[in-house]
């Protein structure tokens, strides 16, 4: 929503308060008194270990990807449909004989002859749990708190992570059925994510604070991607779902420590900054009740504009985030080193332009530059369009591995900006239900 005469959009020019005085006006110029130091502080802090608790919600998600490679016998997993096989590139165009056959693996490390739409299926099942969780998760972590549904969602996913190897062995249905369970653990984590928000991110610092804890996905996929590469290479691909696994275990023990759902109950805040909090935030911050207006959600043209525009960044980068490693074995025929890196590369500049783009967006506004609006438009443009187009390119580039993970490289990059854009515009115009779409 755009400024109204000033006023932010957590405040009107008159509320109950009887307050007049725009807040974008009372940061900028009380900014010296009233705002507490960034570093160390329990919103950063926070900022931090969502940045974290992300990196390992990623790292649980596309772990498969890259495992796949090694869990298939690449000699009998061929693509079925014989259309397919003519376009692919041969695997001379990259002066590599190890494209498409079986990784070198340790001796005695089982494998699967799971063909291309089993394969396909496997890697989707997650987002067949996904799904479902996620408005009521949101419903739920807006009403209670969201600190326990996104604690409790990495840990219920990380423990099942555990099981990969077990399911694998018991036949491709159960571990269809383990990583729609996973799913449906970590539908609640994003959600979670912004109904904390909404009682922790004075308005003059959620593109940064949201865009910092947020890119933990990219920082996350980036790291895990060769990593997984590496485990499998060295260990075994058993090796990569324990190791994952683990990690979000241990990340919840401090995410529970250490975390409280609201300034207000932190154990360890300072008293400047729980004030700078609760007054910047104003009476939006609290939780809602049992009874949402659904409605007016329904009917509300900003609302579906986010959901649209959400749903399509979110297309292109899962498709990705699931199937490039596949694309990278099948079509390029980059050994299981080099597609690890490669499927990783994209997704460091992903990183780098989420966290620079917060920071630029909380300028703008703190220097009354633009609007709300203006910024929102201007981020989700630049980080929709672009990628696009990029994208489109990858389906030109033929054979050549250069183009194509340039393009793709491109395409995720410049999509980070879209983190200051529409993936922070529900907390601009409903902050206390956020968490709910």
């Amino acid at each position: 929503m755009a400024l109204q005469n000033g006023f932010s959009i957590n405040s009107t020019p008159l509320d109950e308060s009887g307050e007049t005085t725009p807040l974008l006006k009372k940061h900028v110029v009380d900014v010296d008194d009233s705002v507490p130091p960034q570093c160390c502080s329990a919103r950063y802090n926070l900022a931090i270990m969502m940045f974290f608790g992300f990196s390992v919600v990623y790292g649980l998600r596309v772990n498969l990807s890259v495992a796949m490679v090694a869990m298939v016998n690449g000699t009998n997993s061929q693509p079925t449909l014989n259309s397919s096989v003519g376009h692919e590139c041969p695997v001379s165009s990259h002066g590599n004989n190890n494209g498409s056959q079986t990784p070198d693996q340790p001796d005695g490390i089982p494998q699967y002859s799971w063909d291309s739409p089993t394969q396909g299926l496997l890697l989707g099942a997650f987002f067949f749990g996904y799904l479902v969780t996620q408005i009521p998760g949101g419903y739920l972590a807006g009403h209670f708190g969201g600190s326990i549904f996104l604690g409790g969602g990495v840990l219920g996913t990380a423990a099942l992570t555990l099981l990969t190897p077990l399911a694998a062995q018991l036949g491709p249905y159960w571990l269809f059925g383990l990583r729609a369970l996973e799913g449906f653990g970590e539908g609640v984590t994003f959600p979670a994510m912004m109904a904390m928000w909404a009682r922790w991110a004075p308005p003059l610092e959620r593109s940064r604070l949201i865009s910092l804890s947020g890119s933990g996905a990219n920082f996350g996929a980036f790291v895990a991607l060769p990593l997984t590469g590496f485990i499998c290479h060295s260990l075994g691909w058993p090796a990569v779902f324990y190791m994952c696994g683990g990690a979000g275990c241990i990340w919840a023990v401090f995410w529970f420590i250490l975390v409280s759902d609201q300034p207000g109950t932190h154990p360890r805040i300072s008293t400047r900054e729980k004030h700078y909090i609760i007054n910047s935030i104003g009476k939006d911050g609290g939780a809602h009740g049992w009874s949402v207006p659904l409605l007016p959600m329904v009917l509300s043209v900003p609302l579906w504009a986010i959901i649209v525009s959400q749903m399509c960044a979110n297309w292109g980068y899962y498709t990705l985030l699931t199937s490039l490693p596949t694309y990278m074995d099948t079509v390029l025929h980059f050994d299981l080193r080099q597609n690890a890196f490669l499927s990783a590369l994209p997704y460091l500049g992903g990183w780098a332009f989420s966290v620079i783009s917060g920071v630029v967006a909380d300028s703008l506004l703190e220097k009354e530059l633009l609007s709300v609006t203006a910024v929102r438009k201007i981020f989700t443009i630049t980080g929709l369009l672009l990628p696009a187009a990029f994208l489109v390119a990858v389906g030109f580039s033929g054979c050549s591995g250069v183009l194509a993970v340039t393009f793709l490289t491109l395409s995720t990059t410049v999509g980070g900006t879209s983190a200051a854009g529409v993936f922070i515009n529900q907390i601009d115009i409903a902050p206390r239900y956020a968490g709910c779409f």
